[in-house]
């Protein structure tokens, strides 16, 4: 089984790394922005990771041309890889891919940020209606995401 894992930089790619228990049980692929921080994971995962360029809203403009390359980049990634399951923390990196992983098969499994408690994401409501798997890691989120499951903390 094909599992491609997937989020932005920063907090997101900490939690998500706290799965990496469940890359030895799966065919796995990692994706996430390429920054300073990224980098030490070429080096551990060698052919298994791909990176997409680094982008924030606060410089709109640009951030415009990255997206559209992000999304043109995940379409080449998802088909390369073609994965069976898409797992994500989020954010806008994530959001293309899962839409796409969708359409073609994939299942996806979303887990909604720990620093979130009271309040919905924008990645959290663009993915919450077609993910397969909508996991929270606060009780109270369950009265935002009322199809969510409870997962606790992933840390």
């Amino acid at each position: 089984m094909r599992v491609l894992f997937i989020s932005s930089t920063g907090g997101h790619l900490t939690e998500m790394m706290q799965l990496k228990k469940l890359f030895k049980k799966y065919d796995y692929y990692i994706v996430t922005e390429k920054t300073k921080s990224t980098l030490y994971l070429k080096d551990q995962y060698k052919k298994r990771v791909s990176y997409l360029v680094y982008g924030t809203k606060d410089h709109f403009f640009t951030y415009i041309f990255k997206l559209f390359y992000n999304i043109m980049k995940s379409i080449y990634l998802y088909f390369k890889i073609h994965p069976d399951y898409i797992i994500t923390t989020g954010t806008h990196t994530a959001g293309p891919i899962c839409y796409l992983g969708k359409i073609f098969g994939s299942k996806i499994i979303y887990i909604e940020t720990f620093a979130n408690m009271s309040t919905k994401t924008i990645t959290g409501k663009f993915i919450y209606p077609i993910a397969d798997l909508f996991v929270v890691q606060w009780e109270s989120m369950l009265a935002l995401y009322p199809e969510a499951k409870y997962g606790g903390w992933i840390f």
